[in-house]
């Protein structure tokens, strides 16, 4: 029987685990105590023949075998070995739990489904959620000893209602090596197919929504059949279980009370009862008890699985919901806040404290933001403000200013040579010939282009004769390149709003600048 101790720990107080040390059932003290009681004999055993028994010369050896026995407990990675392994045997032992088939679904998707009050209708939702109940059985007792110890043959299994004397006879005609849980789940689907030609069910898609509910629950069946027959590898178990024991074989040794080995030398505090390695004991054994305790939770230990309990139940609530509850509803009446437009529930004396919290509306709802009005200012895009674009992109973009910088062409490699297609002439083909040409925005390019000529010109410290050479070597530049003509698009062929972009810049019309071959 499962030890619930929820409603103990639902509030935190001081103290509050601390009254839960003191239970028997399901405890740690019920697990280990075998365990704790043997190593504590086996030391006292130990600590008895070195203090009475043993020569010095044996003393002398027996020290020796105690320190080497203690540096290699530190040589086992318990924490690791045996975290790990709970964790999966925890991960492992919810999943289980989970996976344990309910028929609360499939019970209320039969009862809305399948129609008829007389007693076909009956019968035929009854046996529905009983062939599903069936099956849950079949599982459950393959895997559980209690379910088995409860329902140790098919004659059990008939007389407890769950299968008729035909559906045995059926049951045990169809030979198979394997499980035949399944069996009740195929009488499913062909009486539901047959309730479906009789018009108990309505149409395809309700008869679709009960198989899906029907695979889900059989879903259920199967994992846990698979749960059973896949269990964890034996080799792990074995690792850690090796590892727990040579551990405290090793301490039963080497945490033994030694003398000193020489007259004068200071020797250890003598501790009877040692107390630190009992509790190691307890931490690490308990540890590994905890997993040999839920690796499989359908025996029959205190905190296992209560699979009886849970065929009762869904039995009783499946045949209610399918029968005694079909068509039966109360009468539908106008609710308590119907002219109310906001439902307020009453609260009692004991939780009116509750209705003073303010209601939760989000972790920013408070947070105070600038105070400064230009920052709250909405900004709308506008076509006016400027927009960083590269070289490349503005060619493409109508709205981007047409003035482009020559710090961002033909400098070095970073410049796009397949960009530059000069004419004989020294420019490029206009495509508006009627634009005329602005020689302000030619003179205004041509001082960037001297000014960026300058910087790219390498300098030298000490008066090198290469560092009096910039303006020199920036105009034979200009002379040798030719001139690259960039012009803007004429009025007939963009738009006017488009238009009213270009204007506000300040920008030329035409530009003409030099660019390197």
């Amino acid at each position: 029987m499962t030890v619930s101790y929820t409603l103990k720990v639902a509030n935190s107080r001081f103290g509050g685990f601390s009254k839960l040390l003191f239970r028997w059932k399901g405890s740690i003290y019920k697990l280990l105590y075998k365990e704790f009681i043997v190593f504590v004999v086996l030391y006292t055993m130990l600590s008895i023949i070195y203090r009475q028994l043993l020569t010095k010369e044996q003393k002398r050896l027996y020290t020796k075998v105690a320190k080497y026995c203690n540096r290699s407990t530190d040589l086992i990675p318990m924490s690791f070995v045996l975290g790990f392994y709970v964790t999966l045997i925890v991960n492992r032992w919810w999943a289980q739990y989970t996976s344990i088939p309910l028929p609360d679904q499939l019970m209320c998707v039969i009862s809305s489904n399948v129609h008829g009050k007389d007693e076909r209708g009956r019968i035929l939702r009854r046996t529905l959620i009983r062939y599903a109940n069936l099956s849950a059985l079949l599982i459950l007792r393959s895997i559980s000893t209690r379910v088995l110890k409860r329902f140790p043959t098919m004659d059990h299994v008939v007389e407890a209602g769950f299968m008729t004397q035909d559906e045995r006879k059926k049951f045990e005609c169809l030979h198979s090596d394997f499980n035949k849980y399944w069996i009740p789940c195929v009488w499913f689907t062909n009486l539901a197919a047959q309730a479906r030609r009789d018009g108990r069910i309505r149409d395809d898609v309700a008869l679709r929504l009960l198989m899906d509910e029907l695979n889900l629950y059989r879903a259920k069946c199967s994992m846990l059949f698979h749960y059973d027959w896949i269990s964890i590898p034996l080799v792990y178990t074995q690792v850690v279980t090796i590892a727990v024991y040579s551990f405290f074989a090793f301490c039963l040794i080497g945490r033994q009370f030694l003398e000193p080995l020489e007259p004068g030398q200071e020797g250890d505090l003598d501790m009877y009862i040692p107390l630190s390695t009992l509790l190691q004991f307890f931490f690490y054994a308990g540890w590994l008890k905890v997993a040999e305790q839920i690796i499989n939770p359908f025996g029959e230990d205190d905190d296992d699985f209560e699979t009886n309990k849970l065929i009762d139940r869904n039995l009783q609530v499946s045949l209610l919901s399918v029968d005694d509850m079909y068509q039966n509803l109360p009468p539908a009446v106008k609710d308590k806040y119907w002219n109310e437009s906001t439902a307020q529930p009453p609260y009692t004396t004991a939780t009116a404290a509750e209705t003073l919290k303010p209601s939760f509306l989000g972790s920013t709802f408070d947070m105070r933001v600038c105070e400064d009005t230009e920052q709250s200012q909405p900004m709308e895009a506008s076509p006016a403000v400027p927009r960083i674009q590269t070289p490349l992109l503005s060619r493409f973009f109508a709205a981007a200013s047409p003035a482009i910088s020559i710090k961002h062409l033909g400098r070095g490699p970073r410049g796009h040579p397949h960009l530059q297609r000069p004419r004989v002439d020294g420019g490029f083909p206009s495509p508006h010939p009627s634009t005329a040409k602005d020689p302000e925005a030619v003179a205004c390019i041509e001082e960037e282009m001297e000014d960026e000529s300058q910087d790219s010109e390498p300098t030298t410290a000490g008066g090198h004769p290469e560092g009096n050479r910039p303006l020199e070597a920036s105009e034979t530049q200009r002379k040798e390149l030719p001139l690259v003509q960039v012009e803007a698009p004429s009025s007939d062929s963009i738009g006017a709003d488009q238009q009213e972009a270009w204007e506000p810049q300040g920008c030329p019309k035409s530009i003409c600048f030099s660019e390197a071959e």
